[in-house]
């Protein structure tokens, strides 16, 4: 289908996100409008024609940046004059390398990178922490083999706040927002009207929850959001997804992509105000109902409740207000001690399974506590590890978001021996 066709029926509804998931591999380069290309590469890469080469904004990871090259060249020959990282995940900055060594078999100069004074340090950050990344995203993902990368391409130019710069004569603004990551680029290109709002807009729930990565900062991502919707643009080139064209489907997506974090977070704030306890919050906080129905606003990536434990987490520290969680025993020693209190593990086992099949959110939750106290209780029982895999694997089937159903898949892999 394309790119352009497809974007319309998703915003219709006549498509869903479930079924072209906006973290997903999508073939093909769409012609936005003149001189602009987009192309959906797992994470997208946007490309302008200048009288000096192509400025790029993201270039793709590192898996998909050939297959975004030969999309492009198709397009045009261009050589890559300029690229603007949106922000530091290794599925937006991978993509320089192909050009540069095209570059230098064609005795171009070669390519200037651009992006926030902060994303050197991330760079930094996952070096230092590449074990963990490695795990995470493995988990996060499903990708097996996934290795994670310690060297990067490092920005030649970095900005603090604002920065307007030329590539040819086309005038392109650059402003520094903070949202799922602290380094994010937003790009305003507007002789042509073109926003590209690296993951500030991803076609899902905003990914500022994800139970697994660094802070992310929602109230300030609805502020970008109400800024960048003052630009008027006529076309939004998401980090993520399909592109939004015409003026009022760009307006109507980030201002009620904003009203939906304003509200979450102004729930959470007034709870927390109140002295709440984390898991009442979390049981208290939904997003604004008559946002539900928007196709680029569902649960498909990231969840409202992990929006709503980061904003604790940003606003209240890791404490969740449970005396016994302040300076808690051990899991395994806590499981141990309701397992014998249950009549053996067996019994907490049989139970779970019970609830699991039940089938409602509230028993499915109710077995992931049960089931996992039977297993740290009795790692080594042969009929509790699977019984353990069956309930996880309901668990996962059941969950909406990516995160959700990743880090269960992980678990229930985990209970027969596989290694996730």
């Amino acid at each position: 289908m394309d790119i352009v066709e497809l974007a319309d029926r998703l915003w219709r509804g006549e498509e869903s996100t479930s079924e072209h998931h906006p973290v997903r591999y999508t073939p093909g380069l769409a012609e936005i409008t003149d001189g602009v290309a987009f192309c959906p590469t797992f994470a997208n890469c946007t490309a302008f024609t200048t009288e000096d080469g192509l400025l790029m904004v993201d270039t793709g990871s590192s898996v998909t940046a050939a297959l975004g090259h030969q999309e492009l060249r198709r397009w045009t020959a261009q050589r890559l004059n300029t690229a603007v990282f949106s922000h530091g995940h290794i599925d937006h900055v991978f993509g320089v390398g192909v050009f540069e060594e095209e570059a230098r078999a064609e005795g171009w100069t070669l390519p200037h990178v651009v992006a926030h004074e902060d994303l050197p340090k991330r760079f930094d950050r996952y070096v230092l922490t590449a074990g963990y990344n490695q795990v995470v995203n493995r988990r996060q993902f499903g990708f097996k083999d996934l290795v994670w990368p310690v060297e990067y391409r490092y920005p030649d130019e970095t900005y603090v706040h604002e920065h307007t710069m030329n590539v040819g004569t086309l005038e392109v603004h650059l402003a520094h927002e903070k949202g799922e990551t602290d380094d994010a680029t937003v790009t305003w290109v507007p002789s042509r009207r073109v926003l590209c709002t690296g993951d500030l807009f991803i076609w899902a729930t905003p990914n500022g929850g994800n139970p697994q990565k660094v802070q992310r900062y929602p109230r300030e991502w609805a502020q970008a959001l109400r800024r960048m919707d003052q630009l008027n643009a006529e076309y939004l080139l998401p980090g993520h997804g399909m592109p939004v064209i015409g003026a009022e489907r760009v307006h109507q997506a980030l201002s009620e992509t904003a009203e939906y974090l304003e509200s979450i977070v102004d729930q959470t704030l007034a709870l927390m105000n109140q002295g709440a306890r984390l898991s009442d919050v979390l049981s208290e906080v939904t997003p604004p109902s008559h946002l539900a129905d928007r196709p680029f606003l569902q649960p498909v990536y990231d969840e409202p409740e992990f929006i709503v434990r980061n904003l604790w987490r940003l606003y209240g520290g890791w404490w969740d207000g449970n005396p016994a969680t302040l300076k808690p025993a051990n899991d395994r020693r806590v499981a141990s001690e309701i397992a014998e209190l249950a009549g053996g593990s067996a019994r907490l086992a049989e139970r779970a399974e019970a609830l699991a099949d039940e089938g409602s959110p509230e028993s499915l939750r109710l077995s992931g506590h049960l089931i996992e106290m039977a297993w740290l209780s009795a790692p080594d029982d042969p009929g509790i590890q699977l019984a353990r895999q069956r309930v996880l694997s309901a668990r996962a089937q059941a969950a909406t978001s990516t995160m959700a159903r990743g880090i269960f898949d992980w678990a229930a892999r985990e209970s027969v021996g596989e290694q996730p």
